[in-house]
Order: structure tokens, then C-alpha cells, then sequence
């Protein structure tokens, strides 16, 4: 109520409300008293001090709102402007206080709140320019190394128009005018193997990549490609953006075509001179000549960029490409991966398909007809009679698209060292076949993407270790699950530690290794760790695995949760492997003792709760999970320990000493 009323005016209301109610109860209770005494003859004095009376309540009344006005009310009308004026008008001159004297420690306070928003904001101010200073050097080193990378680098966003290119990109594109920012890539490379290949990785693992041919908008000129999809976090779009490494191959086409033509005139020339030759001399050279063909053959297809990718997807590809070309292809291919240029083999099945198709072909359909252990045959199949092989031929030879000029299906079939032939499909039909190699099976290795912190580059560190500032330093945080509780007997089962470089955790830059204890694990043992005998069986012995540790953690502080437990099952094995664990070695529980008392909990998921951190349940008890918690954990005690006036290693190990004796109640 009233609340839209400025103070000074509610105060001068309060003030009003007393007087008149003064006033008020003063001619009631001479009133009364009046009535009481019953003597008409006194009504006149009752008048008078009845007039007196309320006269004097309002003038004390009024002298005192003058002075509360004055000394109060207005007093803190203006320290809410100032302080107003501080938070919202950016003022930072100091508050005078010297009004506010009646109003206790509020000046003082007010004048307080405004000094160190004053220092926050220039603090922050400064803390601003700083960091937008050293993101403003970081771009400038990223710009010069991008620019000096050999080869051209395209960033596309989703919808396929350019957002950075590197000096590279520009020589490979012949200096193209078209090449500007904000410019739809169809404007300098054919889009074909772009969009196809963009829609492929779409449907993949984000750290998959794709190796493809694309020509200049011109048509002069081949380049290839490796696109990788950029998953950012926090990205707006629900499609990622990508990136295009450029190679030119156009010279190198010439170069190697060059050398085959000569290597193959070579071979021809002397494989006509033999009949000629004496038979022991005929026997030597036709020998060598199989040796060096096969060998040529096997080095004719291999430079050509290719991808592994699926037999599915290639069918798929090529039914969505006839289909807008109104013709149905019924495709029947499985997931197994071939080693191929995705978009030349398509461009190939796609123009075979429409020549046939043009020959009267009809009921086309795409399967594998051979599936061994090292190629898949293609057999491209329809209810038509077979083509002879001078149309085979003829359709071979015609280019595959405007964008390839000169290039046609006879040169895939040199890139990619097979030949089409004609053969027989089922149930009598007509058939195209291609033999292509399958490709390698490989275990998915984790993408790790580009790291760097420049401030390295000036973050030398002092002489002595123990007075490195704990920021400066690298730590390697570990972790270990070990088939029991007693380092004398058991053994470690599975080993895993992430890095700490600047005070930064670098979760990319990881060791995580299951380790054959060379022994059975026990049941109790893997109900906690959940690893059994069966994961271990093949993995590196103890002694293997302790020394990859080693190089990992070279030249860095370890630490741990618990550093004397791991620590006795690394270091039982120094002699074994050779090697020493001699570099200093931080405990988290004594940094949580030193900074919350040894009175608190200090197991690591208490240490968590405290710093808000979250490690998922399924990676809890697991190596490499509660190293990442450790991590996490220590990274965020750094700042900690520097505002308890422990900022350097020495410093750190010394107040280790105090907190010792915790060590032997730990939980």
C-alpha cells in the first residue's frame, strides 16, 4: 500500500497521521473529562486547552518530520540515488557519507559497497581486457599456423558456404575470385562428392572422416579432399558444419600417369623382344617382368585417395542418384566396408545403369555376387540381353560428369586396379561385374582433437622445483583398481591418469590400460571394479604396463587420491621394469585436509560433493572415471591453495607434513 509513493512522502504522511491522530485522542479525552465534571461554566477553559493542546502537537509534530526530513528521509533518498547511480551509470567516484552521519554505519556501509563495486568492476575490467588480449594473441598465432599449413583448409558452415580459408587454399584454387567468405562452395568445387559425402558422414560416428575427388567449378583442375564434420558444443544448428583438407592431385595425376605409360611400354617392349632371346636369358627376364608387373599393379591403384566405406551406402547413394533421373534400381548390398573413391564408383554404376538403361534394360539390381576374404565382386544386374564388349567398352570410355573432364571409367577402374567385365547373373540374367578390396578391420580408436596452450610458450619454469607455482606445473592424475587391498601380494589390473597442463584438465590426453595381474581376480575384487579375468586375458603384463605409465607420465608431478596405496604397487616394480617413480607426488586427501580440516570427510566422493562435481555412476570405481573425478577435483583446489598462501610446490609438500598422520584413517 502506498508503495508508489516516494520515502520523503510517506514519511511526511506518517507524521501527518500522528499529529492529527494526537490531536484526535487530546480533544476525545477532554472531551470525557468535560462530560465527567458536569459544570457547563468550564466548557470555555476545556476549549482553550483543547486548541492548545492540539496547536502544540502540531508543532512538535512538524519540527520533528522538519528534522527527520532533513537528517534522514532525504539522507537516504540521495545515498539510493548514489548507490543507483554506481551500479547502473558506471560513477566511481567514492560516496560522501558526511549527509548519512544520523544514520549510523549505513553511510559507511553504503560508502563501502560502492569502493569495492568500484574495485570489482575495474578488476573485472582489467581481468576482461587481459583475457580478450591473450584471445586476441591466440588468434593471431592459430591465423599464422593455419596460414602455413601445407595444405588448404576449408571451414563450411551447414549450409555449405565458407567461413575460413587458409593462404594454402587460395594457391590450390588458382587464386579464384569466387573464393571469399560467405560464398556457397558450389561456386568452386563441384558439389557432387561434397553433398554426397556430407549426407555419408551425417549418418556416422562424429570423429569419422571421408577421403573424396572433387574438380574446380572450372573443371581444370582435381582436388582431394578429406572432410571431417565439426560437432561443437553449444552449436545453434541441428547440422554440423565441416572442414575440407585440399591436396592437389591434378599434378600428380600427370606424374604417375606419366610414369605408368613408361613403365607399361617398358614391359611391353621387352615382353615382345623375348621370343627372340636365347631361352635361359627368355626364362630370367620373362620371370622378372611377372614380378615387376604384379608389383606395378599392386602400386597403380594405391596412391588414389579412397575411404572405407559401406557397400550399403554405395547402393544407397546410387539408387537416390537414378532415382532422380527417373530410374528404380533395387539394391541388396550389406554393411560390409570396401576400399574405394565413393564418388567416382557411384558417378560408374550410375552411368553404366542409364547406358544400359538406355540399350532397353530394365529390372536393374545391385548385389554382391563374390564375397571373399580379401574383395567383394559388385555384379550390376538386368533382365536384357548382354552388351558386347565394344559397347562395354564405348560406355567405359565417356567421361563420368562435366566435372571430371577426361576422366572416365576406365579410370577408375586403373585407380582402383580392377576391370568391369561381362558375365551372367542369376536366374539367366545379364550381368556387369567389379571386384573391389575390402576394407581392413580396424578397432575404433578415440579422435583426439587438436590441443594447445600457448601460454607454455612463456611459462618458464624457476630453477628450483620446489618453488614452481602449482599452475605452472604438468601433473599426471592416476588412478588404479588392483586385485585386493594389500600391494605386498596383489597386483594392479587396470591402470588409467589424465593430465593437468596450466591448470587446465586436458581429458583428450589420457592413459588407460587394462593389465593382466597374472593371476585371478577375485569375485569380491571385480564386484567393486567390475573387471573380470576374461577382459584382462591379452592385455599387457603388469611390468609392460608400468613402463608405457612411465614414458606417459614423464616430467610431471603424479597425484592422487590416496597416492601411498597406488604408489606401493607402482613402485614394488622399479626394479623389474628398470625404472624409477622419483618425481614428486601430491595426495588429494591432503589437500582436502589442509583446506577443510581434518575433522571433514575426505573420501573422493565426499571431496566431490564439496567441489560440485559429478562423476557419472558408470564410471565410478572404473580407472580412468575416478581419475577424471581426481582431476576435476585438483584442478579446482589449485586456485585453493594459493589463497591459503600455499601457492608453490614446496610450500604444498611442507604443509603436507602437518596432515600426515591422516593417511593412516583414511576410509
Amino acid at each position: 500500500m502506498l508503495t508508489h509513493l516516494s520515502l520523503r512522502l510517506r514519511i511526511f504522511l506518517f507524521f501527518a497521521l500522528l499529529a492529527l491522530g494526537g490531536s484526535a485522542l487530546t480533544i476525545g479525552g477532554l472531551t470525557l473529562g468535560f462530560l465527567r465534571l458536569a459544570e457547563p461554566e468550564a466548557l470555555s477553559s476545556f476549549i482553550v486547552a483543547g486548541v492548545v493542546a492540539c496547536f502544540a502537537i502540531l508543532g512538535l509534530t512538524t519540527w520533528v518530520w522538519v528534522l527527520f526530513d532533513e537528517n534522514v528521509a532525504r539522507p537516504v533518498e540521495r545515498l539510493a540515488a548514489d548507490l543507483r547511480a554506481r551500479a547502473h551509470a558506471d560513477v566511481d567516484h567514492a560516496i560522501d557519507h558526511a549527509p548519512t552521519r544520523y544514520l549510523g554505519d549505513l553511510g559507511q556501509a553504503a560508502a563501502a559497497v560502492s569502493s569495492h563495486l568500484t574495485e570489482t568492476r575495474n578488476a573485472m575490467a582489467m581481468a576482461v581486457g587481459r583475457e580478450t588480449a591473450r584471445l586476441s594473441l591466440e588468434k593471431s598465432r592459430l591465423e599464422t599456423l593455419l596460414a602455413e599449413v601445407p595444405d588448404g583448409v576449408l571451414f563450411c558452415t551447414p549450409d555449405h558456404t565458407i567461413a575460413l580459408y587458409n593462404a594454402r587454399a587460395v594457391e590450390l584454387l588458382d587464386n579464384s575470385e569466387a573464393l571469399v567468405l560467405n560464398r556457397p562452395i558450389h561456386h568452386l568445387l563441384k558439389p557432387g562428392p561434397i553433398l554426397q559425402a556430407y549426407a555419408r558422414l551425417q549418418q556416422g560416428t562424429p570423429e569419422a572422416t571421408a577421403d573424396i575427388l572433387c574438380a574446380t567449378e572450372d573443371g581444370a583442375r582435381l582436388i582431394a579432399a578429406r572432410m571431417r564434420l565439426l560437432y561443437l558444443d553449444g552449436q545453434e544448428t541441428p547440422t554440423p558444419g565441416y572442414v575440407l583438407s585440399l591436396h592437389d592431385v591434378a599434378s600428380d595425376l600427370r606424374h604417375r600417369a606419366e610414369r605408368t605409360a613408361l613403365l607399361d611400354r617398358l614391359i611391353e617392349g621387352t615382353e615382345a623382344t623375348l621370343p627372340a632371346l636365347p631361352e635361359a636369358e627368355r626364362t630370367t627376364l620373362s620371370t622378372l617382368l611377372r614380378d615387376v608387373s604384379g608389383r606395378k599393379s599392386a602400386t597403380d591403384a594405391a596412391w588414389w585417395p579412397k575411404e572405407a566405406l559401406a557397400l550399403s551406402d554405395l547402393g544407397g547413394a546410387v539408387a537416390s542418384r537414378l532415382a532422380r533421373k527417373g530410374v528404380q534400381i533395387t539394391q541388396d548390398l550389406p554393411a560390409r566396408r570396401v576400399l574405394c573413391d565413393g564418388y567416382a564408383l557411384t558417378r560408374l554404376l550410375e552411368r553404366l545403369a542409364l547406358a544400359w538403361t538406355g540399350h532397353g534394360a530394365d529390372a536393374l539390381t545391385v548385389r554382391v555376387s563374390d564375397l571373399g576374404a580379401q574383395s567383394a565382386t559388385l555384379s550390376l544386374e538386368a533382365a536384357s540381353p548382354t552388351p558386347d564388349a565394344d559397347t562395354l567398352d564405348d560406355w567405359l570410355s565417356t567421361p563420368l560428369s562435366p566435372g571430371f573432364t577426361g576422366f572416365s571409367g576406365h579410370d577408375v577402374e586403373s585407380t582402383h586396379a580392377t576391370q568391369v567385365t561381362i558375365a551372367h547373373g542369376d536366374a539367366g540374367r545379364a550381368a556387369l561385374h567389379l571386384a573391389l578390396p575390402l576394407a581392413a578391420a580396424t578397432a575404433p580408436r578415440p579422435a583426439r582433437a587438436m590441443q594447445y596452450d600457448f601460454d607454455l610458450l612463456h611459462a618458464a619454469l624457476p630453477p628450483e622445483l620446489s618453488e614452481a607455482r602449482l599452475k605452472q606445473l604438468n601433473f599426471v592424475i592416476f588412478d588404479t583398481e588392483t586385485t585386493g587391498l594389500n600391494p605386498a601380494v596383489d597386483e594392479i589390473c587396470q591402470i588409467a591418469a589424465v593430465r593437468v597442463v596450466n591448470g587446465r584438465i586436458r581429458a583428450e590426453e589420457r592413459f588407460d590400460i587394462l593389465v593382466d595381474p597374472g593371476r585371478k581376480i577375485p569375485a569380491a575384487s571385480t564386484a567393486v571394479h567390475h573387471i573380470t579375468d576374461a577382459m584382462v586375458r591379452g592385455a599387457p603384463c603388469v611390468a609392460e604396463a608400468l613402463a608405457r605409465f612411465h614414458r606417459f607420465a614423464d616430467n610431471a608431478v603424479l597425484v592422487a587420491h590416496n597416492a601411498p596405496f597406488d604408489m606401493a604397487f607402482l613402485q614394488r616394480r622399479e626394479a623389474e621394469i628398470g625404472l624409477r617413480f622419483d618425481q614428486p607426488i601430491l595426495d588429494t586427501v591432503l589437500l582436502s585436509a589442509i583446506l577443510y580440516g581434518q575433522s571433514a570427510e575426505h573420501t573422493l566422493d565426499a571431496l566431490c560433493d564439496r567441489l560440485a562435481i559429478t562423476i557419472p555412476e558408470t564410471d565410478r570405481h572404473t580407472a580412468i572415471g575416478d581419475a577424471l573425478g581426481t582431476a576435476a577435483a585438483f584442478a579446482k583446489m589449485i586456485p585453493m591453495m594459493e589463497a591459503a598462501d600455499l601457492p608453490t610446490l614446496g610450500a604444498t609438500i611442507a604443509a603436507f607434513d602437518r596432515h600426515a598422520r591422516l593417511i593412516g584413517h583414511l576410509n
